[in-house]
């Protein structure tokens, strides 16, 4: 899915060589990323390979979804890293790269023998980057998950509606949320090398990087020590920021309003501004409500935002929601359809911005998978399948580690790759 340019282009981060240590998806969605700006992105897997290969398979036998679309752009080596010969050959590995990523339990790279200490000593210029459930303390030690990590993070408590329990969001705002945090870091790091000649560590926590996206609700908290939230639909408030449904939780009220025919994702959310009322007013077929001092503010229309969408709501239900939408950006009022996941694989204006990818992998087939978005003018993407398990082995070995033909052979029947 190369961009069209018209001329020859290296990419932002060629020349660059990333030893991926992780597996499942926050350090994998990490590694994607710098594989999709241009880096070498090397994933060593055990023998046994990333346990995401076998999990939630459509397909028998063959690498699943869940692998396939967060390893795109990497290559793939085979390593026991807990035998003597697996051990020096990591850290050959570690000499002759740039970036080395993992997320692996509190302790885990340590008790390999691979302290920060040692993998400065090995390679001084090595930019280090872990992923961890959380930062030093008592939860140090907690296992993480996605859910987790939001559950502890702040997106749990302030997600869902007021009567109902704390709900989980659809985005992976802790394993890739996270990765992206990652990222920065890493590409931070890799800045300040050019400067010091010095690598240095890189540390990323799943609950902390949850945090960093919740902030507004932080921010809403500090608000309540001085009253009640207005901008919320809320009726009563303690001493923690509410649960508030579908509420935009910025300075201009929001909501998402039903749409014919009434299916689960007909929907469209809706933004009123102050200078939107005039024209939803008359979309709705109450002009008058645009001159009523009870509704023509945004101060009258506050304490009542239920009523408003309501109002809104009733002339939306009898439309589909593409003709809502449609109505409402002629009027230039912000708005958006809630695109189900169908709807947004099979959107052709995603497919166009390679945002929606088709990739060809040798043993499934085609598979569609999220493309990059992080676009570069000088640094075009190709979303390149991901390999399968040791798939690199000789290459990396024998090609670049200088490892003979008969030493591979003697790893393999070794169980060291």
């Amino acid at each position: 899915m190369t961009q069209n340019t018209t001329r020859t282009m290296t990419k932002a981060l060629e020349g660059v060589r990333v030893l991926d240590m992780t597996h499942v998806q926050s350090g994998p969605s990490a590694t994607q990323l710098l594989g999709w700006l241009g880096a070498d992105v090397v994933k060593l897997e055990a023998p046994s390979g990333d346990i995401t290969r076998k999990q939630l398979r459509d397909i028998p036998d063959v690498d699943s979804l869940y692998f396939t679309m967060l390893n795109c752009n990497k290559r793939s080596i085979t390593l026991n890293t807990k035998s003597e010969r697996g051990k020096e050959i990591l850290t050959e590995l570690i000499r002759r790269s740039d970036v080395m990523v993992e997320n692996f339990g509190p302790g885990a790279v340590d008790r390999m023998g691979f302290t920060w200490e040692r993998i400065q000593e090995i390679n001084p210029r090595i930019v280090y980057a872990s992923i961890k459930g959380f930062g030093e303390g008592p939860y140090t030690n907690f296992k993480a998950y996605e859910v987790v990590a939001q559950a502890m993070g702040g997106s749990m408590s302030t997600t869902g509606f007021e009567d109902g329990p704390p709900l989980a969001t659809g985005a992976q705002i802790g394993d890739s949320g996270t990765g992206i945090h990652a990222v920065a870091g890493i590409l931070a790091a890799l800045y300040q090398r050019e400067s010091t000649g010095r690598g240095q560590r890189v540390n990323v926590a799943m609950q902390h990087a949850v945090l960093n996206l919740c902030r507004v609700k932080l921010r809403d908290q500090q608000r309540l020590a001085h009253g009640p939230l207005a901008e919320y639909p809320n009726e009563d408030f303690g001493d923690e920021v509410p649960r508030s449904g579908n509420a935009s939780g910025g300075g201009q009220p929001g909501w998402a309003v039903k749409c014919s025919p009434g299916g689960p994702n007909d929907y469209v959310y809706v933004i009123v501004q102050p200078v939107g009322w005039q024209p939803i007013s008359e979309l709705i077929g109450r002009p008058e409500l645009a001159e009523d001092p009870e509704w023509a503010t945004p101060e009258a229309r506050l304490p009542k935002l239920n009523k408003m969408f309501q109002l809104i709501e009733e002339w939306t239900a009898t439309l589909p929601k593409w003709e809502v939408l449609e109505k409402l950006n002629a009027r230039n009022i912000p708005c958006g359809p809630i695109l189900s996941t169908k709807e947004i694989i099979e959107d052709p204006s995603l497919a166009a911005n390679e945002m929606v990818v088709e990739v060809e992998h040798p043993e499934r087939g085609t598979f569609t998978t999220v493309g990059s978005p992080l676009k570069l003018s000088d640094s075009p993407v190709d979303v390149v399948t991901s390999p399968l398990l040791g798939q690199h082995n000789e290459e990396v070995y024998v090609g670049e580690l200088g490892l003979g033909d008969e030493e591979l052979s003697l790893l393999k029947s070794n169980g060291v790759i």
